[in-house]
């Protein structure tokens, strides 16, 4: 079991993410049902990373649209 913090160090380490956050983990968690089991430990929140690594390795990634490119509607 690793905590969130760990887990995002560990993803970016192993080569699996470029980058990664204990926060942008919480997210994927609490909308996706597919993420695995996460076990709260104190205050902070755990996971199995023989669990989490395939489900990363698997994981299909949906930037978000850059609005920045778009003109201002007027």
């Amino acid at each position: 079991m690793v905590s969130f913090r760990a887990l995002a160090r560990r993803l970016v380490e192993d080569g699996i993410v470029p980058t990664m956050s204990h926060q942008r983990l919480s997210k994927i968690a609490a909308t996706d049902p597919d993420f695995p089991p996460v076990v709260p430990v104190g205050s902070s929140k755990a996971v199995d990373y023989r669990l989490a690594e395939p489900y990363f390795r698997a994981r299909k990634v949906r930037p978000g649209e850059r609005t920045d490119l778009k003109p201002l509607a007027e």
